[in-house]
C-alpha cells in the first residue's frame, strides 16, 4: 500500500471533491509541523531503534520520532498538503512543499522566519513573490511600560495568530481524537500512508462550531460525531 501510495490517492481524492464542492478557498496557506513520537526501545529483531526516526530538542526536552508538516487553507481550514520527515529536520526546510501554485500569502509561527531567504524561494518565480506573514518572537516586541497607547505591533501579531491557529486543529484531531500521538509502524512512509487517510477527516473549526450550535456534538452518541467515531474505529481495524 505504501509503494502504490494508496493513502496519498485517498487524500488527493478527498481534496478534489472538496475543490469541486467549492469548500476550499485559495490565495493563502497556513504552515506548521507537529512531532510524532516513536518507540525508543531496542527490543526488536535488529536490536536498534527505527533508523528513519531521529531526535530533536524542543524547549528543554528531547523528542525522538518524526515530524508531520501541514499546509492548511487559510480561508476554510481544510488540509491541502502534508509531508513527513524525521524529527531533526527543521520546519523551514519543508515550507516550499506546502505552498500551492496560486497562494499569495503564507502564515506561520516564528520558526518560519527567514523562509523567503532560502534558495528554493529566491530561485522560484512564484515563491519569490509570496508574502510571508510570520509571527515574530514575543521577546522582540518591546515597548516602554510608561506608554499608554495601543501596542499596534502586538495587535498585528494577534491577528496573524488568529489566522495561523487554523493549522493546529487538524493536529488536535489526529493526535487526540484518533490517538496518533506515537508512530505505529517503523519507517516514515508507512506512517505517512496512514496520515494521508486520517487528515482528510479533520473537519475545520468552523464546521465543528456549526455542529456544536446545532447540538450535534452533545455527547459521543450524537449523530455526526458518532458516525465519525464509527469511521475512526473502522479505519483502525483496516490498518491494524
Amino acid at each position: 500500500m505504501e509503494s502504490n501510495k494508496i493513502g496519498k490517492k485517498i487524500f488527493d481524492d478527498v481534496k478534489e471533491r472538496l475543490e469541486k464542492s467549492g469548500l476550499i478557498m485559495h490565495g493563502g496557506t497556513v504552515v506548521d509541523a507537529t512531532l510524532i513520537a516513536a518507540p525508543t526501545s531496542t527490543k526488536n529483531i535488529n536490536g536498534k531503534r527505527d533508523p528513519e526516526m531521529h531526535q530533536t530538542k524542543k524547549g528543554n526536552e528531547w523528542y525522538f520520532g518524526m515530524k508531520v508538516h501541514s499546509g492548511v487553507d487559510a480561508g476554510s481550514g481544510y488540509v491541502h498538503t502534508i509531508t513527513g520527515t524525521s524529527a531533526n529536520v527543521h520546519d523551514i526546510v519543508e515550507t516550499s512543499k506546502l505552498i500551492r501554485k496560486d497562494d499569495e500569502v503564507v502564515y506561520g509561527d516564528s520558526g518560519y522566519s527567514g523562509a523567503q531567504k532560502r534558495r528554493e524561494f529566491i530561485e522560484d518565480e512564484h515563491l519569490s513573490t509570496i508574502e510571508m506573514r510570520v509571527n515574530v518572537r514575543p521577546s522582540s516586541i518591546k515597548i516602554s511600560k510608561k506608554y499608554q497607547g495601543i501596542n499596534w505591533d502586538k495587535q498585528i501579531e494577534n491577528r496573524k495568530s488568529s489566522t495561523r491557529s487554523k493549522v493546529e486543529h487538524p493536529f488536535l484531531i489526529v493526535k487526540n481524537l484518533f490517538g496518533y500521538r506515537k508512530t505505529i509502524y517503523r519507517g516514515i512512509a508507512k506512517n505517512m500512508n496512514r496520515f494521508h487517510v486520517l487528515f482528510p477527516q479533520c473537519k475545520p473549526c468552523h464546521v465543528l462550531e456549526s455542529w456544536s450550535k446545532q447540538g450535534l456534538l452533545h455527547g459521543i452518541t450524537a449523530p455526526i460525531f458518532g458516525e465519525m467515531a464509527t469511521k475512526v474505529s473502522h479505519i483502525k481495524r483496516i490498518w491494524a
